[in-house]
């Protein structure tokens, strides 16, 4: 017997009707859409369950189904598309979403269905699917399904990891949860946290929160262009950027679903949660860029300019002054690698500048040993300088970057490497970057890339050549 992934939720049918404005109604202040196309798709949780289809996966949607035309026209769409139906028997009408669209943009959006009513007792059917499932995600579009209690029982015994998907509307996740994945308005609404600070801050603080009260595994906050925030139980939040940046999008419709169903089927292979929100992070820039839902297009954006500056100092002033945010980091850069570049460039995507506390010679010869560095640090500091994530760098003598950082005061400390994950150590800096009010994060790294790593590689190469030429 086959183990999919199952996808629970509030399926929807969703109708985008394009067409072309050219006047004003002359009975009210309105624009006239001449309709020219009208195309249906499974929303909510059916879009959920299609998008996952879509990446080769066996998928199966258990979901709650009125007896009407629109439930029907769903089941052909999902069914068509390799999607399982489990469904439960819902009183009243399928709720449908109508968009009226002209030149890319949304004019108004009609729901159509009525209130929500209470859906009748899950199939055994449904009971034996998710106690098979090799993940599970939860997709609450907040019409009820959620609350069922015979559900809400067989999703919390599951062995399978489940990724909850929440709606401001909807209930609490069962306990036990590996994953939630709510966006940022929803975490506000969901834990009543009124938004003071940046929006790092309050993902990170009510991100915790929600984590708390659920009793989830990690919580991973979805805001928007800027990526995720994953909080878990280790001491910083891992920061998670896109590959690039949206100058102008037009529709971001099913980018929140592609996001939670790509986790959890990273999640299914085995991936860790870090892995899995870095891979969702991913597939939802691609799905945006793509043009969402609407089929659209994007245009890559170039990162903010920043006025030059001859010191580090005069840099931070400089972006300080425009209201920016100051990002550091720190590290011996000794022989740079894929793995430093991955850090720096997430690291300057947090802000407006980024600057790099780089350990001097002297410094480098205290942590690691008499041997290092291999690179001096003139010429360290010409190749991050010569990076375009690298906006100055600083070199300090300390055996930590602590008098240089409260010298700049950055915003933002990043570090990756072992610092990221669940259990982490705390940051060495940590104490000092909050007493101004910073913020610590981490970011991803690459696994397998390090200097000790390369600096060990190449002299085994070298000792096997040497034993080759004897």
């Amino acid at each position: 017997m086959t183990r999919p992934l199952v996808v629970v939720g509030d399926a929807l049918l969703d109708r985008d009707v394009t067409g072309v404005v050219g006047r004003v109604a002359p009975d009210a202040p309105v624009p006239v859409l001449d309709e020219r196309s009208a195309a249906d798709r499974p929303g909510g949780a059916g879009l959920a369950a299609l998008l996952a289809a879509a990446q080769g996966t066996e998928v199966a949607l258990v979901t709650g189904l009125a007896d009407d035309a629109g439930a029907a026209r769903l089941t052909d769409l999902l069914t068509g598309a390799g999607v399982d139906i489990y469904p439960i028997p819902l009183p009243g009408a399928t709720a449908e979403k109508i968009r009226l669209r002209a030149g890319g943009q949304t004019l108004l959006r009609l729901d159509r269905g009525g209130d929500p009513q209470p859906p009748g007792e899950p199939p055994e059917a449904v009971l034996e699917l998710l106690a098979r499932a090799r993940a599970i995600l939860v997709s609450d579009y907040g019409r009820g399904l959620l609350r069922q209690p015979a559900l809400r029982a067989a999703l919390a015994d599951a062995t399978a990891p489940v990724v909850w998907d929440p709606h401001p509307r909807g209930p609490a996740a069962v306990p036990g949860v590996r994953l939630a994945t709510p966006n940022l308005a929803e975490l506000r609404q969901l834990t009543g946290d009124a938004g003071a600070g940046s929006a790092l801050s309050t993902a990170t603080r009510a991100g915790q929160e929600l984590r708390r009260r659920w009793r989830a595994g990690a919580v991973a906050v979805t805001t928007g262009a800027d990526g995720a925030v994953l909080c878990h139980s280790g001491s910083a939040p891992l920061v998670v950027s896109p590959p690039s940046t949206l100058e102008h999008v037009e529709d971001t419709c099913g980018a929140g679903d592609r996001f939670a169903a790509t986790a959890a089927l990273a999640l299914a292979a085995g991936a860790s949660v870090a892995e899995a929100v870095q891979a969702a992070v991913e597939a939802a820039s691609a799905y945006v860029a793509a043009g969402g839902a609407a089929g659209l297009h994007r245009v890559p954006e170039q990162p903010r300019p920043v006025a030059a500056a001859r010191t580090a100092e005069e840099l931070v002033a400089t972006v300080r002054a425009d209201g920016g945010t100051v990002v550091a980091t720190g590290g011996c850069f000794d022989i740079l690698h894929a793995g430093h570049l991955a850090t720096l460039q997430a690291a300057r995507r947090l802000g407006d500048c980024l600057v790099v506390c780089l350990n001097s010679d002297r410094s480098v010869r205290g942590l690691k040993g008499p041997e290092r560095p291999v690179n001096p640090e003139a010429d360290r500091v010409r190749l991050l300088a010569a990076l375009d994530c690298v906006d100055a760098v600083v070199v300090f003598d300390e055996p930590t970057p602590h008098q240089v950082l409260a010298r700049l005061r950055p915003e933002v400390w990043v570090k990756g490497g072992d610092y990221a994950g669940e259990g982490a150590p705390e940051l060495p800096e940590a104490e000092l970057v909050r007493r101004w009010g910073g913020r610590v994060v981490t970011v991803p790294f690459l696994a397998g890339r390090s200097t000790t790593g390369t600096i060990s590689a190449a002299r085994q190469r070298g000792l096997h050549l040497v034993k080759g030429a004897v």
